[in-house]
């Protein structure tokens, strides 16, 4: 029987592509599976969980070949968010995709404050310790690392966010009335790609100039941050395609108790 760790073990022999390779089949996946047993509920289940995972996954980097620097991770979960929201808005209407929207917005919230008042239990001392119970000293030490993010990122990871699936979601309809429900592929790339960049662009430049004590330089702002994962979220963008024109044939057979029409 494989436990986690053995797992990760043989994991970790894999090249860092085969594994993004992976992770893009099972975020597809995973979001046609929902759909399929779930509906809408299951695709708002999906994005909130990407959400919350991507910001922590965030947190690590690896060495890919095309980058001479390591890369953080996180951008594929990110990603397939879009993909997540143009599907709703395909078929259940934009106001449900802004609702999935402010929903993983507001899980996102939550959990960090949860976590917060979690780490404010003053922790075990160290010499109290018996060797059998020293993982919750570990934990705390994790939880510390996972759960209390720089107040800058943080704010700008959540503008940007909003504003660029925002910006997602009213493009790709937008989008829709004008080729009057063709094109599903041209509609679904170029709200995508725009909106990466838009997410990019407010991400770094809050970030890493307007709330950054040292501010970083022009070219690096453009090339390295702005640019720097661009490509990666272009060829995601592309390979989610098929997924978005699989959906409609995951739909659930059932109709779904939910009106389309609700505001946000």
């Amino acid at each position: 029987m494989f436990s986690p760790e053995t797992i990760i073990a043989v994991l970790n022999y894999l090249p860092p592509e085969v594994i993004s390779l992976c992770m893009m089949v099972v975020c597809g996946l995973a979001i046609l599976t929902l759909l399929r047993f779930f509906g809408l509920h299951g695709l708002y289940m999906y994005i909130i969980v990407a959400v919350i995972c991507g910001n922590i996954q965030v947190l690590k980097a690896t060495q890919f070949f095309f980058s001479p620097e390591p890369v953080a991770l996180g951008t594929i979960v990110f990603a397939s968010t879009y993909m997540c929201t143009d599907i709703i808005t395909e078929y259940f209407g934009p106001a449900c995709a802004r609702r999935a929207v402010l929903l993983s917005f507001a899980a996102m919230l939550l959990t960090t404050i949860f976590m917060i008042l979690t780490l404010g239990w003053q922790p075990l001392p160290i010499d109290s310790i018996n060797e059998n119970f020293r993982r919750f000293s570990d934990a705390h030490n994790a939880m510390l690392t996972l759960f209390t993010p720089v107040p800058a990122i943080f704010c700008a990871s959540i503008v940007a966010y909003i504003v660029s699936q925002y910006n997602d979601i009213w493009l790709f309809h937008l989008l829709r009335r004008l080729s009057q429900d063709k094109h599903l592929w041209l509609r679904t790339n170029i709200s995508t790609m725009l909106s990466a960049l838009v997410d990019n662009t407010i991400f770094s430049v809050l970030a890493w100039v307007i709330l950054s004590p040292i501010p970083t330089d022009l070219h690096s702002l453009i090339y390295t941050y702005i640019f720097g994962t661009y490509v990666i979220r272009i060829v995601l963008a592309i390979f989610n395609t098929p997924f978005v024109y699989l959906a409609k044939q995951f739909l659930p057979t059932r109709p779904l108790l939910v009106s389309s029409d609700a505001q946000f």
